[in-house]
């Protein structure tokens, strides 16, 4: 026991100052070997279908210690065949109790709408956390999240996984080192909800008013949470729950979080001042439930020190930008990206941390020297970089300090999005709207009795 508690300290102290700065190692794997027993954590995975069983995947080589999921059906039998020594569990605050001095880290891949009550109860156990984008469901809960990852001083990690490549570093040195000037248009762009996407025919569908029987495998009030009870429907699960507003986000949540985050992380983005948006919905039946099929966002950001104030536009749904002039014959814009424009031409890029990035048009990104590397590059997935802080080495790229921000972003985009037409000002100082009363009531839900961040 005296060993296993030692252990579980090393793990917490060396993991907390390693998320005081970026560039430090602390204490390096080397010191007890990589692979030692007592330099392996034990993990629990709370959410264990589709990303929660890659991202469990990913870290090979530690102890898969528990699994969690509100549903036993077939699409998490991967993750139980897989680590067959794992304890199953439904309820993440039962895996809690009974488990508690047997875990150092969870990996939380749940739906968006119980994001935040997870991860703050690990963190309030002292639990170190890898949370899947967006951090949070509710500008509210973004807050307090961070602040909880400062108080309670774990290891914490987006799901943003682009954060991590190389790709996004070099926007930032290159952006720095002048290659396109000032940047005061940004535009992103997914063709999510369609595009072969699960959740694309429920942008013009209400609710629906049919009661099917529970499937034996799903506990129902566990996976709704935190929310107001609705009556199962297969409509929502597995799958199919980004959808609706009581449980995702939208295609702004599910890739902005990717798109976006070059650009936000570049420039220093930080809060908008104002954000409006236009919607395909008309249907008030069912613009009331769930996400348009496309829409447009337009974000202003204030100026930052000697950087001048930014416009971004958000478009989803095949919804493209406008072709900008110095764009060559033939060139197109891509399924998903972005799309920075500066004084002196732009610079594009793919999904999940600028893949594919050249500055436009083509002669430039030729004739451009590049600047010497000035951002440490990560050098590992996305998964692992949480677990190299988690043993004491360099912190994580994307910390619940910096992912809380990029989600709160978005989260009000949605707002946006769930009040078209409505030029809604932001006071970020004060969590609030501050020309928009209804507005302000999307910050946040009213918790179901028996539920709490």
């Amino acid at each position: 026991m005296k060993d296993k508690l030692s252990r579980r300290n090393f793990l917490k102290t060396s993991g907390a100052a390693a998320g005081a700065a970026f560039a430090f190692n602390i204490v390096p794997s080397s010191v007890f070997g990589a692979d030692a027993p007592s330099n392996k954590l034990n993990i629990a995975g709370i959410g264990i279908g589709g990303m929660g069983f890659g991202n469990l995947n990913g870290c090979a080589g530690e102890n898969i210690v528990a699994l969690c999921d509100v549903d036993s059906g077939g699409h998490t039998a991967g993750a139980r065949k897989k680590f067959p020594k794992a304890k199953v569990f439904k309820d993440f605050r039962v895996m809690f109790d009974k488990m508690d001095k047997d875990i150092d880290a969870v990996i939380v891949a749940t739906p968006d709408h119980t994001h935040a009550v997870i991860t703050m109860e690990a963190m309030r156990r002292g639990k170190h956390v890898y949370c899947q984008k967006p951090l949070t469901h509710t500008v509210f809960e973004s807050r307090k999240i961070a602040e909880a990852a400062k108080t309670f001083g774990v290891v914490t990690q987006m799901g943003n996984q682009g954060h991590s490549s190389n790709n996004t570093r070099k926007l930032k040195e290159w952006l720095e080192d002048g290659a396109i000037g000032d940047v005061k248009q940004v535009y992103g762009w997914t063709d999510r909800p369609v595009g072969g996407q699960v959740y694309s025919d429920f942008a013009v569908k209400a609710r629906s008013k049919d009661t099917p029987p529970i499937p034996d495998t799903l506990n129902w009030d566990l996976w709704l949470g935190p929310v107001a009870h609705r009556p199962y429907h297969p409509d929502y699960v597995p799958t199919k729950w980004r959808a609706w507003q009581d449980f995702g986000t939208g295609p702004l949540g599910d890739m902005g979080c990717h798109i976006l985050d070059p650009s936000f992380w570049a420039l220093d983005l930080g809060a908008p001042e104002s954000v409006q948006a236009t919607t395909s919905h008309w249907e008030k039946d069912v613009m009331n439930e769930t996400f348009p099929r496309a829409s447009i966002v337009r974000f202003k950001f204030p100026a930052r020190g000697k950087r001048p104030p930014v416009k971004l536009t958000w478009s989803d749904g095949r919804l493209l930008p406008p072709v900008p002039e110095f764009f060559e014959s033939g060139r197109k814009f891509t399924r998903s990206g972005a799309l920075l424009i500066g004084e002196k031409g732009g610079i594009m890029h793919g999904s999940h941390g600028a893949g594919g990035m050249r500055i436009v048009p083509e002669v430039q990104h030729r004739e451009y020297k590049k600047p010497a590397e000035k951002y440490p590059r990560v050098g590992t997935w996305h998964v692992k970089d949480w677990l190299r802080a988690c043993k004491g080495g360099r912190a994580c790229c994307s910390p619940f300090e910096y992912g809380a921000a990029l989600t709160e972003m978005a989260l009000l985009g949605m707002c946006a999005i769930r009040m078209p037409n409505k030029l809604l000002k932001w006071d970020t100082k004060a969590l609030k709207f501050t020309n928009n009363e209804k507005a302000n009531e999307l910050l946040h839900i009213d918790y179901r009795k028996g539920w709490k961040l």
